[in-house]
């Protein structure tokens, strides 16, 4: 199987080992992986900024980027779904409707592409830790995967899963949310931060980088530094 990485931007530039462990967990489950060079942003920071038809040439370019590929995976739920958004923006366009159509069907995110199209739920890691998952909003309210995250991490030798108390509470995020309201941004995450705590966790999971470095940015800063891991870490340990 031919899998296209649609890395994002966030583990481009700052999470590089999250797209490793993504490739070589895909890897050994048979897939064949490639890296499309002419991707770039998805175009979501803008798009939700108001810029759509500023927008619009970027999202030409991820069209034209993944038009060959058989699938494409991303270790966001955020950006896979913003593909799926596509199609209702590019409606009406009898050249780029169709193309929107296509790349919308078959990108998927990590984890569900991992449970619901290879069928797989254990994984072979093991991590003898105690960790706690934060589920990302756009990943569970607007992609909907919900179960597959909780599915792969049950089969992952020697964690112990702590729940996380309102673990469906915004952690404050939200892309540029966080920049132009960046004081409701704050009292969110220390929100999340207490939450997290509330656990007595030494690791948190989570499957969107955007989240994950809000809450682990906040916890350094509080001087109350935690272990901090992107699914698709957890999914590649062999310790």
């Amino acid at each position: 199987m031919r899998v296209s990485l649609f890395i994002t931007c966030l583990v481009d530039m700052f999470k590089a080992d999250v797209g490793k462990a993504m490739v070589e967990v895909l890897e050994r489950q048979g897939c064949e992986v490639d890296l499309p060079k002419g991707q770039i942003c998805c175009g979501q920071p803008s798009y939700n900024s108001g810029y759509l038809e500023d927008t619009k040439p970027a999202m030409k370019q991820m069209m034209k980027a993944f038009e060959n590929a058989d699938y494409v995976v991303s270790p966001s739920g955020s950006c896979a779904y913003m593909f799926k958004e596509y199609p209702e923006i590019f409606a009406g366009d009898p050249v780029w409707e169709p193309k929107a159509k296509a790349l919308a069907a078959k990108t998927y995110e990590f984890t569900q592409f991992l449970v619901d199209v290879l069928k797989v739920e254990d994984v072979g890691a093991s991590l003898h830790v105690k960790a706690t998952y934060h589920p990302s909003c756009h990943m569970t309210r607007l992609l909907g995967v919900k179960d597959a995250p909780m599915k792969l991490l049950k089969h992952v030798d020697g964690l112990e899963f702590v729940p996380l108390p309102n673990a469906l509470s915004c952690c404050g995020f939200g892309g540029t949310f966080s920049v132009k309201m960046s004081e409701i941004s704050e009292q969110m995450v220390d929100e999340k931060v207490e939450h997290v705590e509330e656990t007595g966790a030494d690791v948190l999971i989570g499957g969107d980088c955007g989240c994950l470095m809000n809450i682990g940015g906040r916890m350094t800063r509080k001087g109350k530094p935690m272990k901090i891991m992107h699914i698709a870490e957890v999914l590649n340990s062999r310790d």
